[in-house]
Formats: C-alpha cells, sequence, structure tokens
C-alpha cells in the first residue's frame, strides 16, 4: 500500500483539497514538525499491517497540540508494538471541520475494467451501502446522476434546516477521479479509495486516502473496443451447412442437426471420414470440402481443433462441444482460437448450440420454425436460450436472430451486439450472460447503441461477480454485481432479473419501441375490482412508474359514459369489466383520458376468470380486446399494455385469440401486473436514452 501522505500529494497535483499536514519518523520529531499546525490535530501511523488504520489503533483524533501528537504517538507506537506492529512513521493533519461524510473510489474490475464509486463514506459505509457505480469515463452530467441516484441525496441538499454542501465540487472531484483525463489513467489499479471525504457549504476536503496498486499492471485492464468488423450475415443467412460429428453407427448431436436442417430446407452437407451419406445427407471428407458458409462442429474436444483447422474458406464454424475453459482446460481453448485464425475463419462457442434464424434456416431447437421476426437474442447459454425462443414465440415473439456464444473464445457478445444495431432486420436485443469475458468491450457497445435499439439484459451469478479478498470498501462494494446495474444505468439498458422479464421486456420492445412517446414515468391503470386496482397501484409504484390524477375535463367525460358511478375517478381508475359489461367502454375512457392528459402509456387489466364464472362464452372477452385494440391504433402516441389476470382460467385456446387480437394492434399481453411494470419500465429507460436524457435514478427494474 502507498503511504497515505504519497496518496494525499498526488490528489494535490490534481485539485483535490486535502488537509494540511506533516510527516515524521517519530514522536520526538512530531513536536517539532507539527508545531505550525492548526489544532485540533489528527495523527495515523503508517507502514506495514496498517491497511486498515482504524481497526488496528492507528488513528487519533482532536488532539490539542503538537505535544499532545507527539505524546499520543508515543503510546500508540507502543499499542501497535504488542500487536507485533511496527510503523514506519506519523502523519499529523489539521482536522477538517465537520460535514457530510463520503466515500470515493475507484477500482478496476476483473471484467469492465476502470469504475468510479461514491456514497455515504464514514461509518455509514459498511452500514448503508449506499452507493452508486459507473464505469470511466464520467462526465459532470454523469456525476451528477451518481449523487442523484443516493438514498442519501436529501443529505447533500439540505435536511431539516442544514445548509446543503458543495455540489459543484463534489462533482469536479468525481470527474477528476473519474473522467477524461482522470486519476483512473494514470493510476495501476488496484483499489483507489477517499473514505471519508467531508462535504460542506464551504467545498470538500479528502481526510483519509488509501491506494493500493494492482498487481498484473496496465496491461491487465479489459480491452475495450476491436478492431475490423465482421459482418454476420452468413452467419445467420447460410447458403450451406457443413455438419462435422455425424455418426453412421452412433447417432449423436450431429445426427440431430442433420434432421433440424433437413425440416429447415438448409443445403446441409455432413463431414465423415469414410461415409458418402448419413441419414440421407450427402457426406465429404472434409470441412474444407464442403462449400459450407457455417461448419457445426459436435467431436469430442480433443478433436475440434484438427477439425477447425480444416475449415478453410468457410467463413463460421461452431464449436458446440464442451470441455474447454469452463472445464479448466484453458489450454484446449487457446489451441482452439489458434486454429480458427489459421483457418481464417470465425469460431463462434466452443460450448454453445448454436444460431437460431427462421430467416435463414438456421436453428438448434426441434420443431417447426416460428415466423422471421425482430427481436435479436445473444445468449451464453444455449440452454436458456432455446426456453427464450420456445417460450417467447409462445407469447408471440418473432425473432430475428438468436445465437449462443459459450465461452465467446472468438466471437463476443459486443461484436454481434454492434452488427445487431445496423441489422435491418432487427429492431430490438436481449442479453442473456453469465461471464463479463470482453465486459469493457460489451459496455462500449452498450453505449454505442444507447438510444438506437432497445436493450434487455439477463446476467446469471451477479452476486458472485467480480467477489475477491478487497482492501477497501470500495473493492468490496465494486463487487457484488453492482456494475451491472453501472452497466445499465450508464447505457440506457433494461436489466432484468429472469427469464419471463427478460421475454417481458422484448415484447413490449417488439410492440412498442418503434413509438415515439415520451420517457416520463406517468401511468394511466385502468380495469376492474378496486382490490385488483389497489395492488396494480402498488406494482407499478414500486417499479418507478407514476400514476398521476386524472384531468378535471376527463372526468366529466368520464361522467358522461357513465363511469364513476359508486367509485371513484381516479387513476387507477375502475370500470365495469366482464361478461354483462359494454366491451366498448374500455375503449372510450382511455379515448376520454389520454385526449386531455397524454399518459405515454396505459395498462388495461382484465379478471379473465369473471367472463367464465358468470358468463360460459369468450366472445364478450373477445369483444373486449378487440375495443382495446381499437383504443391503440386511435392513439398512435399512447403504449397500450393488456393484463390477463387469472388467464389459466379460461378454456384452452382463448387467451391465444386475446393475445393474437391484441398483438395484431400491437399490444404486449401479460398474465400478471408485475411482469407488465418489468417491461413498460424497460420502455421508459430505453424513450430517455433515446432523448439523450438519463434524468436520475431510473425506473426500478432491477433489484
Amino acid at each position: 500500500m502507498i503511504p497515505e501522505h504519497e496518496v494525499k500529494a498526488l490528489l494535490r497535483g490534481i485539485g483535490v483539497t486535502v488537509p494540511d499536514g506533516v510527516t515524521a519518523s517519530g514522536p520526538r520529531e512530531i513536536a517539532e514538525a507539527a508545531r505550525g499546525l492548526a489544532p485540533p490535530l489528527v495523527l495515523k501511523a503508517h507502514g506495514p499491517g496498517l491497511l486498515h488504520k482504524s481497526d488496528a489503533g492507528a488513528v487519533r483524533l482532536g488532539l490539542g497540540s503538537a505535544a499532545e501528537a507527539a505524546v499520543a504517538a508515543g503510546e500508540m507506537r507502543e499499542r501497535l508494538a504488542a500487536r507485533g506492529i511496527t510503523p514506519e512513521g506519523f502523519l499529523v493533519e489539521e482536522q477538517a471541520a465537520p460535514g457530510v461524510e463520503l466515500i470515493f473510489g475507484l477500482v478496476l474490475d476483473p471484467g469492465f475494467g476502470p469504475v468510479v464509486l461514491a456514497g455515504l463514506g464514514g461509518v455509514w459505509t459498511e452500514v448503508l451501502r449506499d452507493t452508486a457505480l459507473r464505469l470511466c469515463p464520467i462526465d459532470r452530467d454523469g456525476a451528477r446522476e451518481m449523487l442523484a441516484s443516493l438514498r442519501g441525496h436529501p443529505l447533500l441538499t439540505g435536511h431539516r434546516g442544514a445548509p446543503g454542501v458543495d455540489m459543484d465540487s463534489l462533482v469536479e472531484l468525481l470527474v477528476r477521479l473519474g473522467g477524461d483525463g482522470g486519476l483512473w489513467e494514470d493510476l495501476d489499479l488496484g483499489e483507489f479509495e477517499l473514505n471519508p471525504v467531508i462535504a460542506s457549504a464551504d467545498g470538500v476536503v479528502a481526510v483519509d486516502a488509501r491506494y493500493v496498486p494492482g498487481d498484473a499492471g496496465p496491461d491487465a485492464r479489459p480491452a475495450g473496443t476491436p478492431g475490423e468488423p465482421t459482418d454476420f450475415t452468413a452467419l445467420f443467412e447460410p447458403r450451406k451447412v457443413a455438419v462435422v460429428g455425424a455418426s453412421t453407427t452412433r447417432p449423436g448431436f450431429g445426427n440431430m442437426f442433420l434432421e433440424f436442417y433437413k425440416l429447415t430446407g438448409v443445403p446441409v452437407v455432413a463431414v465423415h471420414p469414410e461415409a458418402d451419406h448419413i441419414a440421407g445427407v450427402p457426406a465429404v471428407r472434409t470441412a474444407a470440402d464442403t462449400g459450407a458458409d457455417y461448419a457445426l462442429v459436435a467431436v469430442p474436444a480433443a478433436r475440434c481443433a484438427g477439425v477447425v483447422r480444416q475449415a478453410t474458406g468457410i467463413p463460421f464454424v461452431q464449436v458446440m462441444s464442451g470441455g474447454f475453459g469452463e472445464l479448466g482446460r484453458p489450454d484446449l481453448e487457446e489451441e482452439l482460437t489458434e486454429a480458427a485464425r489459421e483457418a481464417g475463419t470465425r469460431l463462434l462457442g466452443p460450448n454453445c448450440m448454436g444460431v437460431y434464424s427462421p430467416r435463414g434456416g438456421q436453428t438448434f431447437v426441434g420443431g417447426r420454425q416460428g415466423p422471421p421476426g425482430s427481436v435479436a437474442v445473444i445468449s451464453q447459454s444455449g440452454g436458456l436460450a432455446g426456453e427464450v425462443i420456445k417460450v417467447g414465440e409462445r407469447r408471440g415473439l418473432a425473432f430475428s436472430r438468436v445465437v449462443t456464444v459459450g465461452n465467446s473464445a472468438d466471437v463476443t457478445p459486443a461484436e454481434l451486439l454492434r452488427w445487431l444495431a445496423a441489422d435491418p432486420e432487427t429492431s430490438a436485443a436481449g442479453l442473456y450472460l453469465e461471464d463479463p469475458r470482453g465486459g469493457r468491450a460489451l459496455f462500449e457497445a452498450l453505449m454505442a447503441v444507447r438510444g438506437r435499439m432497445p436493450v434487455a439484459m439477463l446476467v446469471g451469478g451477479r452476486s458472485a461477480q467480480g467477489r475477491r479478498a478487497a482492501a477497501s470498501h470500495t473493492g468490496g462494494l465494486a463487487g457484488d454485481g453492482r456494475v451491472w446495474r453501472a452497466v445499465a444505468g450508464q447505457s440506457g439498458a433494461a436489466l432484468v432479473t429472469g427469464q419471463d422479464d427478460l421475454i417481458g421486456a422484448l415484447a413490449f420492445f417488439q410492440a412498442h419501441a418503434a413509438r415515439a412517446v415520451p420517457g416520463d414515468p406517468g401511468v394511466l391503470v385502468i380495469g376492474p375490482s378496486g382490490g385488483a386496482n389497489v395492488l396494480a397501484a402498488d406494482v407499478l409504484d414500486g417499479a418507478g412508474l407514476a400514476l398521476g390524477p386524472l384531468p378535471e375535463r376527463a372526468r366529466e367525460a368520464l361522467t358522461a359514459l357513465g363511469v364513476g358511478v359508486g367509485s371513484s375517478l381516479a387513476n387507477p381508475l375502475e370500470i365495469p369489466v366482464g361478461p354483462r359489461a359494454p366491451a366498448e367502454l374500455v375503449r372510450d375512457a382511455i379515448g376520454a383520458i389520454v385526449s386531455r392528459r397524454p399518459y405515454p402509456d396505459v395498462v388495461a387489466h382484465v379478471n379473465v376468470q369473471s367472463f367464465f364464472t358468470y358468463g360460459d362464452a369468450a366472445e364478450p372477452l373477445y369483444a373486449y380486446a378487440r375495443h382495446l385494440a381499437e383504443a391503440q391504433t386511435l392513439l398512435p402516441g399512447t403504449r397500450v399494455t393488456l393484463v390477463t389476470r387469472n388467464g389459466e382460467c379460461a378454456p384452452p385456446g382463448v387467451e391465444d385469440e386475446v393475445r393474437a387480437i391484441a398483438s395484431g394492434a400491437g399490444i404486449p399481453v401479460y398474465r400478471s401486473v408485475e411482469g407488465a411494470a418489468v417491461a413498460i419500465a424497460a420502455g421508459k429507460r430505453f424513450a430517455r436514452a433515446r432523448t439523450g436524457v438519463m434524468d436520475g435514478p431510473p425506473p426500478a427494474t432491477e433489484p
């Protein structure tokens, strides 16, 4: 660890205020050296074993003179000696005036590179863990957003008569640490921490500083944007596919893929050392003889590199096989990537299932493909990607490109995302990630598509990401998954917590991303039953959405429609919905309100069970859906969402028909208000990114 006085000299050099102080080798020297300092004074010992000085008893506050500091140093040295610690020297400083204590820090995240942190500091750091993270570099707007997102932000702006602190100085300090040309560019991170920084109306003072250099040097920082971009069209729309690993005697994954491609109609050829045909598919001896755009390799890991070396002339090779870096064999993975370079091919995987694209006949799941659409998915898990495809298509998603990347030894999520943002067939993307390999490049790709294409991210293993022995609070706080929330916050991507929410967010993007709707949190809720409306309001409020009051002129129009008899006219709005209610009322009520106050989002919810408890026909429910669809058609500047609560109470096929009616008008359908809330918040996040205004803390789409 670099001694504190040296770190503070570094801070002075970049214009950061630190207390006046002196250093001394022992008590006798302190009495003379500290004579010019104004009490009260602070005494600190430094040296090996004193990483956490307070815990070791190596800090004294409130000393009244240089002589008193000298006595305290002698006592401190004796106590430390009893613990086997010999300080190298002492630092004596003028004690800063009280104020709001904050923590600022820099740390090298193993996946994403340099990260800057701000939060409540001092004794509150570990207790409240009230912090904000951003990936470097940040600008002044980003610094203000960090501070505004803290739960303790009212302490900075003035609370219970206390004056606010000098916010401009706090912003400037954050930028000098984590902005363009900031300290993060010069340090060998490690961890760098200022805790506490004392903020007041008169400015900010960094009263404690800790710097632990990294142990791998600056080259250990994750790489950013890759070089020459690849055109991935042939990956998703190959003219011919080669399958390596199909057997004439022991059918396995290779044989399964031959059957898949026979069904999709893509020309396919097998690679086999002896056979001329496998399962009715022609076979050739080597991959180089296939003339394919895409080769799928399903042979044992030890043989994969040899196969890939023969794939000259094939633009893309996917290695399905596992047994590489994920199972402790990085040597095999390195050999595989080298083989791909020798063959002049791009490598997908290893340890991945492949590609799905109805438009190009690409598939890794059984059964007939769904219709081609505009939603793309990049996934490190083949199994989860298969679930998203099948469940998503069942719920109305139509996919443009789905790609599994496995270990990402060559082709990475970052470059795929950049390509998809320019793909005319794709309008939205979902990511499932576990290992932030190439995390810095991924962050830069997300920033490049910010506001251009909506992105939803599902991240597995966030609680374990980046965990390591941390010398500082900064390291510990940055290593618990918060960095993913920082990535989402800066890029405008939506961070979701489960597969259903990923599908739900993509469904919302598919339906509504093209609508130029503001990103403000306003939402109108309309549906039956006071209890269900109250619960819906609670859920939406918890997602950061705002149920603003109805305008007075809308109340008059609703009364004229007969709405409000026996109930209040408020948001949420209760209207009769059921087998005996007028189906057109939902359309008329929404129109009456939105024409007078342009709510960006409307959530209409129905109790499906009531249609079949108090009636025996689905037609009234279909009529409700048709009138809601009319409302969406009449209001192109509003996003309408339908929630079919208790849908399992409907006979088979009813939910599918309701979904078809709604989706025909561009309305996404959810089975719960909770699912709808996550999706709407994701849509609002993208709308704000599109306008370039990420105003303070985003809606709570993530925990």
